[in-house]
């Protein structure tokens, strides 16, 4: 029990707080969110991803554990999200919401954050959770639009967005930078150290007033099905998947973490962008956010005692 009190003092409640600053400036100020929300995907986070994949002593091995591993839980959720969609008789947009708010992580300003706190000594644990952001960031501009049912990005379109992304650019540039052993000189590691410790506090400020937008009505079925589906059913069969493949160390401990985050942002803002259900997708992030402050405080106390 005093683990995991330390855990929640030491990881979940500064992002927590960090999380409350950003939603209480907010409702005060009214920033531009779109311009903080570029600032964080253009400079950010592309240097904090190119960092940890640079500093990171990654053994290739894990690589295919890592590779099934996802794909076995990605699958997984979009079975039972499309099961669940049917025995709950949803309509078409109720159950792309659905479906969208359980397949789809806050991989980036939740994952990313708690990964760097939690593997702050261990670049390995962080690059993990940058190849899932990744994946997860593939899985949103096909899958999520798919669900979406839209009629306006065809598939070449789709590509076009994904392969402008900085995260992709800065994975692929960290990746050249490792495997050739390329050392970069002091003037430019200096400001991607300063960006990249500043991705942490900016992320979570994003997301507090991202949160802070957000207006609470009825409480509707989908959002008690997606928060279930999203916070403890994917946590589960993530266990059961890292057993099954004799995973362990810091990549089952990274994995299961994973596991935990709540629904992505980015379904909000494609669920407004193509008007599906935007106020009921948004809060789904909203109720699977506040109480993933308990759900991720078990599932990493979990992860360090298992593995």
């Amino acid at each position: 029990m005093n683990y995991f009190i330390i855990v929640f003092l030491n990881v979940v409640l500064p992002i927590l707080l960090l999380i409350a600053v950003g939603a209480l400036l907010q409702r005060k100020f009214r920033f531009d969110l779109g311009q903080i929300s570029r600032l964080l995907t253009y400079c950010f986070m592309p240097a904090a991803i190119f960092l940890n994949i640079y500093q990171t002593d990654f053994d290739y091995r894990l690589f295919s554990k890592l590779a099934l591993y996802i794909l076995l839980f990605t699958v997984t959720l979009m079975i039972i999200s499309s099961l669940l969609t049917k025995v709950l008789k949803l309509n078409r947009n109720e159950g792309a919401a659905l479906k969208n708010s359980i397949s789809l992580m806050n991989s980036g300003n939740y994952g990313l954050p708690v990964s760097q706190l939690i593997f702050s000594t261990n670049p390995l644990g962080v690059s993990i959770q940058i190849i899932i952001l990744v994946f997860q960031n593939l899985l949103t501009y096909t899958y999520g639009l798919y669900n979406l049912m839209s009629a306006t990005k065809s598939a070449k379109d789709i590509l076009k967005s994904l392969l402008k992304l900085p995260i992709i650019h800065a994975l692929l540039l960290g990746i050249v930078f490792l495997v050739f052993d390329i050392d970069l000189p002091t003037f430019a590691l200096i400001p991607l150290e300063q960006l990249s410790s500043g991705f942490v506090g900016l992320a979570l400020f994003l997301l507090g007033a991202q949160l802070a937008n957000i207006k609470i009505k009825s409480f509707h079925r989908v959002i008690t099905w997606s928060v279930i589906g999203r916070l403890l059913v994917g946590p589960a069969f993530a266990l059961l998947f890292i057993y099954l493949l004799s995973i362990d160390g810091i990549l089952a401990q990274s994995l299961l973490i994973a596991s935990a985050f709540p629904t992505s942002r980015n379904t909000a803002t494609l669920a407004l962008e193509y008007d599906v259900e935007p106020e009921l997708t948004a809060q789904v992030v909203l109720y699977s956010t506040l109480l993933s402050s308990i759900t991720v405080t078990v599932v990493i106390y979990l992860a360090m005692i298992l593995f």
